[in-house]
């Protein structure tokens, strides 16, 4: 476990909330995947606002924190009061299991439809959306998927595999589930040797480096990268992006639920969504600016995404997937 230090300089704002009528004090455990200095701010943050709340917190990448969470489960010891990783359907499994704790309470009401569960067990964070990038040597500069299954593009397509990351496998349920692109859409990009391979990082390098031409990849890579001189341009389809929400939930086991509920309410109120922007994050909220380099909000199209779906059809997608390009 770790223990941070409350930043300085970050007022004291009381929040307005469903929770704050709960206890908000005591110890609240927190397992989650963000990148360390982002958890660090995350939950000084939080704990500025409730001074009689002391936050311990584990890190580590979704697939670490999930196989702990596992053997938790296992052992019938489950830590962590709030979870907070990087997708959707993950969340969904857990609720399927009973592992959640529904806080329908929330105050959800700015945010669109399809970001948050229904019923309460998850809420998103943010948006990491998954769009084409190009190196601005490409003659051929894509505003569509389709673009990609281009003369222009063969041989010239970088992507992450779902095999090795949880954005690529949210993007490839997305895509697959329109019924514009399907399955036929990543026969054609095996028909442009395509070759998916490791994370969004190598990929993202691929195309930076002149190896590749286009990728799929995580919005904030090619962004960031670009306003520091990287010859790259995020582009986000006509069709519209899928997106890895890092989504927020109280476990059904949380020894602090009051606790657990003021972390959520912090994390979806606009004051914290803000926070998320200034990490460099697109905002879930509708009404918050994203970073600098971003489109406004209202411009970005997400494409239909049903967690439950994913998740029953994960396997199956993952093996067609194989099918087409090899494991």
């Amino acid at each position: 476990m770790k223990r941070t230090m409350a930043l300085a300089g970050v007022s004291a704002i009381a929040l307005t909330t469903a929770a704050a009528a709960q206890d908000v004090s005591g110890t609240l455990t927190l397992y989650t995947s963000q990148p360390n200095a982002d958890a660090q701010e995350t939950v000084a943050a939080f704990e500025d606002r409730h001074p009689d709340v002391e936050v311990e917190w584990f890190r580590d990448g979704t697939t670490k924190v999930m196989a702990k969470l596992r053997a938790e489960f296992q052992a019938g010891q489950p830590q962590p009061d709030v979870l907070l990783i990087a997708d959707m359907v993950t969340m969904e499994g857990l609720k399927g299991e009973g592992r959640l704790m529904a806080y329908p309470e929330a105050d959800t009401s700015a945010y669109s439809a399809g970001i948050m569960d229904d019923e309460g067990y998850y809420f998103s964070t943010k948006l990491i959306t998954t769009g084409i990038v190009y190196n601005t040597s490409a003659e051929m500069v894509p505003s569509s998927y389709q673009d990609l299954l281009k003369p222009e593009a063969e041989g010239q397509i970088a992507m992450p595999s779902p095999l090795t990351s949880g954005a690529a496998t949210i993007h490839m349920a997305t895509l697959t589930s329109n019924p514009d692109l399907g399955w036929d859409y990543y026969q054609g990009l095996a028909d442009q040797n395509a070759n998916p391979q490791g994370g969004n990082g190598g990929t993202y390098q691929a195309v930076a480096g002149g190896e590749k031409l286009y990728g799929f990849v995580v919005d904030f890579l090619p962004i960031r990268n670009k306003a520091e001189g990287a010859p790259v341009e995020f582009v986000f389809p006509e069709e519209g992006v899928s997106a890895v929400t890092e989504p927020a939930a109280i476990l059904s086991t949380a020894q602090n639920p009051g606790a657990a509920k003021a972390f959520i309410d912090f994390l979806i109120s606009r004051e914290g969504q803000e926070m998320a922007a200034g990490q460099g994050y697109l905002p879930a909220h509708p009404d918050v600016m994203p970073p600098e380099g971003f489109p406004a909000r209202d411009g970005i199209s997400l494409m239909a995404f049903d967690p439950a779906e994913a998740l029953a059809n994960d396997q199956e997608n993952k093996e067609r997937f194989m099918d087409l390009f090899g494991g």
